[in-house]
């Protein structure tokens, strides 16, 4: 570990390295390309691992786990990961203009949740590897006669492969790295090949400002999503833990089959912002525009139906356009912007494909639907609200992952709620009334794993983050999301 902090300095000559087994090494595939999402130029290069490169890094998370006291000593754990918070704080507005750069992402989400806030996890789940009760006594009992003590120990898992997106990178690099550290695992993370600085210069900061063992930590950046699938089918692996599209997900689960092994999935979201007939409607509709355009609507827990009560439905459209229209897509640099560029021209071709496709579907595009004229340059697509669908529209139902607003009409209550969970998925929404017991019943029945009534935030570093159905399996974040990385071992003894 160096005793000072180096720059990072990236800039379009620069490459960043993997992590494997402790060292900074190249990958064997080479270098590829960043480009930055709102002006389309090279920024700098990343690694190109290959298979051989992967199967390095398994071997080297598989001996720190089997071969160091990393698993054992919860102490090494907590000071390593209050070492690597703060390194991370040294470098904070370094890695702030990095994820700027790279990411697209809006200056003002870089306080929150794009950057600053998952710093705070390392801290988190070093204070609660330190009170955890990691022996949990069940008492005497005398199962077949047998007086015998029981205890139950939490164990790690062992080696966790992390395949994350691109979306917001240091939120799900820490949401997982953290606590699967906390809990005395040791990791191989597989960033996505958009966003791969993010993870890359992390890596990095661990070889040479931690004390961090060689091997607990493995960073592989590459663009071939093959190596990634190593992770789900190799035997050395125990857990995967993966965020990013049902579809991948659920090839990720398949092939994890294979070799019996834990899964982690957070995946996609069509999530419902349900206006109640009492509610201010005006109110409701600027915060569901307002919600959708966010990082240009790449979240996979954004609410991207707007359910209005039908009788006020034209009206509902008008305020929703009305607030789009103001949300122009900017530069994401700038202190103001909301809404900043897609992450790359694949992406801003699958968003236009829907916005024909809702056309197409006998929708109507209400505000937006078409590249800023403004912007030469970038991955950029207006706010856009769609109206004039059902439910059975595809617009409707798929995740688009854009700034995009589908506005359906509602009957009362109980359809709202119909429709909220007529959708294969089940990560988030919303709910806007003023009647309590209304909205109680609405909260019971819609089917999601996280849902905010009246603006309220259940995003935190506390905070179990996950979805019903198809959106995914298990908890991200807390106390919840800590447990995901252990193992439960009982034990019996002979009670004196």
């Amino acid at each position: 570990m160096t005793t000072t902090t180096t720059p990072l300095r990236p800039g379009p000559t620069e490459s960043s390295f993997l992590l494997v087994d402790g060292k900074l090494v190249p990958g064997a595939g080479g270098v590829f390309d960043i480009l930055n999402p709102a002006t389309e130029e090279v920024i700098g290069q990343a690694a190109d691992a290959t298979a051989q490169d992967m199967d390095a890094a398994i071997a080297a998370a598989r001996r720190a786990f089997d071969e160091t006291d990393w698993s054992r000593d919860v102490q090494l754990r907590v000071r390593c990961l209050r070492q690597l918070q703060q390194a991370l704080l040294n470098h904070l507005e370094e890695l702030r203009e990095i994820t700027i750069a790279e990411v697209g992402a809006p200056r003002f989400l870089t306080s929150g949740p794009q950057l600053e806030l998952p710093i705070q996890y390392l801290g988190y789940y070093a204070d609660l590897a330190e009170s955890y009760a990691w022996r949990q006594e069940l008492g005497v009992a005398e199962p077949m006669g047998v007086r015998t003590n029981r205890y139950v120990l939490k164990e790690p898992v062992g080696v966790v492969g992390a395949i994350t997106p691109w979306n917001f990178p240091h939120q799900i690099n820490f949401a997982k790295l953290a606590p699967a550290l906390a809990a005395g695992n040791t990791v191989v993370l597989k960033p996505a090949p958009d966003t791969p600085w993010c993870a890359a210069l992390v890596g990095r900061i661990i070889a040479e400002e931690t004390d961090i063992p060689a091997g607990v930590v493995n960073v592989v950046t590459s663009t071939d999503h093959s190596v990634g699938a190593q992770l789900a089918t190799d035997p050395r692996v125990d857990l995967v833990s993966f965020t990013g599209s049902t579809a991948t997900g659920t090839a990720v689960m398949t092939a994890a089959a294979q070799t019996l092994k834990k899964v982690f999935l957070e995946l996609g979201g069509k999530s419902a912002f349900i206006v109640l007939d009492d509610a201010d409607l005006a109110g409701a509709c600027t915060m569901a525009a307002f919600t959708v355009c966010t990082h240009a609507g790449q979240g996979c827990a954004l609410t991207t139906r707007l359910l209005v009560p039908r009788e006020r439905y034209d009206e509902a459209v008008k305020a929703t356009a009305d607030t789009m229209a103001g949300l122009r897509a900017g530069d994401p640099d700038s202190s103001r912007t909301i809404c900043g560029p897609l992450i790359s021209a694949r992406q801003r071709d699958r968003v236009e494909g829907y916005l024909r496709l809702a056309t197409e579907e006998g929708g109507t595009i209400a505000a937006g639907g078409g590249r800023p004229a403004d912007k030469e340059h970038g991955f950029f697509i207006e706010p856009t609200l769609v109206a004039g669908l059902d439910n059975t529209a595809r617009t409707a139902r798929e995740e688009i992952f854009g700034p995009v607003l589908v506005i359906l009409p509602h009957d009362g209550d109980e359809d709202a709620v119909r429709i909220a969970n007529d959708s294969p998925y089940g990560l988030s929404g919303e709910v806007y009334g003023t009647d309590p017991d209304r909205l109680a019943a609405v909260v019971a029945g819609v089917r999601t794993g996280t849902l905010g009534v009246n603006g309220g935030v259940w995003y935190g570093i506390d905070a179990p983050f996950g979805g019903y159905k198809a959106s995914g399996i298990g908890r991200e974040m807390g106390v919840a999301g800590f447990e995901e990385y252990l193992e439960t071992k009982l034990v019996a003894e002979p009670a004196s």
